[in-house]
């Protein structure tokens, strides 16, 4: 479930109203630049990173799927190099971007949670593709992936453009205009980028979000795939991708691009009774696509056997390229196994009987494992998201030999070659097998881990617009020691599911559906924090404050410091006309995201009814410092203004409410009166006119 964090909607409480700018629609496609008269130079060829999001390896033609999703993918195979045992290494969108991004584990990079900065310290593909005179442009599906209004800061590092400007989504709003972009979109952006640089190699990262749930494919995917709608988004995606190649081909840029697609992580449909992703480390989740395509179609059709990892992805992109591999990174290029002869040492045989023990080549000791390029390289993984989410154990799991052993308060080992869909628990039958892979598993992280990246948390509106995508987020942060604690999350996957879509039922303003799910969740887990909020949250949205307040007040007591459930307790009493209650609330939100324009609001809106009406002024005036456009601020400002005798003070504020919200009975009124106070009486009919025409402010 996973890239799904668990994001709330904001909804207004009396004058609370996200005013979101509705992201820019999607350029035509411009024509590809053409290249340039002299020759590529075959050490700078451009590049094109693709990663599509939430994209099982068993949906891909190329890797032997017989449902015909991806006829441009399998065809960039057949001139390219396929990888058949690729490997994630954390389950979640901005995890497994920073570790294809750094070419360093998600241990030894910290972004192991949405909103955790990327820091300046890491090793950085486009930051050194652009060091060496590359044009770099990254064009992104989703707000997870927004470095300035999303949830991951530091990811614009590098880059001459990055294309997100996402908004957090109100009811009503388009998904595709808001929090997600369609890859059609996408791709357009790309192109249009594309057809006005200048000669040089470029880097150009296209990330589609497709496959995310919610899985809402347009047409006439969604009709051909009505009955398997995830299907559908990557049939979608592959038809976009398929118009970004003939558009690159048709200009003479395709055959010395080296272009790179690989999934960032994959979605379990269900198994081991997973809906989505982000909890468990099974293959369904991290068995991904990887798939090269080099300049001059190098190794053309090769299929590549050995299990292989996304942390090698930026040590060969940059080995290609001829750019030094930085020493930090962690991964090892895949150059040579591309490019050598002999056959790659395939999958482990198949021998149930060596369930029971591990010989010297199933258990290396060092998952790196530098020296050989013809055998499988171990994948090390992890999840923090059950412990940051929800209270329960992390998980890390390590795949060695034909074994992957997970390390969780019940421990799990699974003999692949016999046992690929990880059925058949070998932990007790096998001590001595799991006992080596634990010590191995320690070992490695130990070993990799060695960092000077400081551990952060995402801030308040991160959480919130995690929340919009149907994560959970939480201020906890993982136990230091790294030791299994709280509960197996084998046991309480129920739970995640619940929640997961209570959340999105709160999103999409569902509150009727949320709320039984959400007691549901209560009932097992009457301590989890984001429960309380979400389960509040939905009863203040139906107007039940009596059973809205008190798991509001129980998510606070349990995360003081959580801006957003204190945020979400001073709109609910503020409802209740219990302002001064509310405004401790309110200002404990502001203290933890300062640059929350709606947090801001929210505490003018109740100081001015608490007669503090200079401290009302001054956070009216920061909200709209950092939203000049922020409805509710400006008609409230302009309202205070009009009744303090300074009519002429409020017209700005007033005009500009009246244009955001051009339908607001409430704006052309106080409009009116501004102008009535200035003996403008002529503008003054006009504006009552237009408030007559006008549907009653919206709530």
């Amino acid at each position: 479930m996973l890239d799904s964090f668990f994001l709330m909607r904001l909804s207004r409480v009396l004058a609370v109203l996200l005013i979101l700018e509705v992201c820019l629609a999607a350029q035509p496609p411009h024509t590809p630049r053409k290249p340039a008269t002299s020759a590529i130079d075959s050490t700078h060829p451009n590049i094109i990173l693709i990663t599509l999001d939430t994209t099982r390896a068993d949906r891909m033609g190329f890797l032997g799927s017989t449902r015909g999703l991806t006829p441009n993918l399998d065809a960039m195979a057949r001139q390219g190099v396929a990888f058949t045992r690729a490997y994630s290494h954390v389950p979640i969108t901005t995890a497994s971007h920073t570790t294809i991004l750094t070419g360093t584990y998600p241990q030894f990079n910290r972004v192991n949670d949405f909103g955790v900065p990327l820091s300046a310290r890491l090793p950085y593909l486009p930051d050194l593709l652009h060091a060496q005179g590359y044009h770099t442009g990254a064009f992104v599906g989703s707000l997870i992936l927004d470095p300035l209004e999303g949830t991951a800061p530091g990811f614009d590092r590098g880059f001459d453009i990055y294309d997100a400007d996402f908004n957090l989504r109100r009811h009503g709003m388009d998904r595709y205009k808001t929090v997600e972009r369609r890859a059609g979109e996408v791709v357009n952006h790309a192109l249009a980028w594309l057809s006005q640089l200048p000669n040089g190699p470029f880097f150009l990262w296209v990330h589609l979000y497709d496959a995310h749930d919610p899985y809402d494919p347009p047409e006439p995917f969604k009709t051909r795939f009505a009955s398997q709608p995830y299907d559908g988004e990557i049939a979608y995606a592959d038809s976009a991708m398929g118009k970004l190649i003939t558009e690159i081909r048709k200009h003479g840029l395709y055959e010395e691009t080296l272009i790179a697609v690989m999934a960032d992580h994959g979605e379990s449909l269900g198994a081991h009774g997973e809906n989505t992703h982000g909890i468990f480390l099974y293959d369904e989740t991290l068995h991904v696509p990887l798939l090269f395509k080099l300049p001059g179609s190098q190794a053309a059709g090769k299929h590549v056997d050995a299990r292989v990892r996304l942390v090698d992805v930026a040590p060969t992109i940059l080995q290609e390229a001829g750019v030094p591999v930085p020493p930090e990174m962690q991964g090892e290029s895949l150059s040579a196994m591309m490019k050598m002869k002999t056959k790659v040492a395939a999958k482990m045989p198949v021998r149930a009987r060596d369930a029971g023990t591990a010989s010297k080549s199933d258990t290396k000791p060092d998952p790196r494992d530098a020296g050989a390029t013809e055998e499988d390289r171990a994948a090390y993984a992890e999840t923090d998201y059950p412990h940051r989410g929800f209270g329960w154990s992390t998980l890390r799991a390590l795949r060695t030999g034909k074994y992957l052993y997970i390390r969780a308060p019940e421990r799990e080992l699974y003999n692949q070659a016999s046992d690929p869909e990880a059925a058949h628990n070998l932990a007790s039958s096998a001590k001595a097998v799991a006992d080596t892979l634990a010590g191995q598993l320690d070992a490695f992280r130990s070993k990799t881990s060695q960092t000077l990246v400081e551990l952060a948390n995402p801030d308040t509106e991160q959480m919130q617009k995690l929340q919009a995508l149907g994560y959970v987020a939480s201020d906890s942060k993982t136990d230091h020691d790294d030791k299994p604690s709280g509960a197996d999350p084998k046991t309480k996957i129920q739970i995640s599911n619940l929640l997961h879509d209570a959340m999105f039922d709160v999103e999409d303003a569902r509150y009727q559906e949320a709320v039984p799910l959400l007691k549901r969740v209560l009932a097992e887990e009457p301590n989890m924090p984001v429960a309380n909020m979400q389960y509040g949250m939905a009863e203040a949205r139906l107007k039940n404050y009596a059973d809205a307040i008190p798991s509001l007040q129980k998510a606070s007591q349990l995360l003081p410091d959580n801006g957003m459930g204190r945020y979400e307790l001073g709109l609910a009493l503020f409802e209740t006309g219990d302002w001064k209650a509310a405004a401790p609330e309110f200002e404990a939100a502001v203290a933890k995201a300062p640059k929350w324009a709606d947090a801001q609001f929210s505490l003018a809106s109740v100081y001015a009814r608490i007669d503090r009406v200079p401290e009302a002024m001054e956070h009216l005036d920061i909200s709209l410092e950092l939203n000049p456009n922020h409805y509710r601020a400006n008609l409230l400002r302009g309202r205070l203004l009009s009744l303090l005798g300074k009519p002429s003070e409020a017209l700005p504020n007033l005009e500009r409410a009246a244009s955001v919200e051009p339908e607001s009975r409430e704006a052309h009124l106080f409009l009116a009166d501004a102008y009535r106070q200035l003996g403008r009486i002529d503008e003054e009919k006009i504006e009552r006119a237009k408030a007559e025409r006008s549907k009653p402010p919206t709530q």
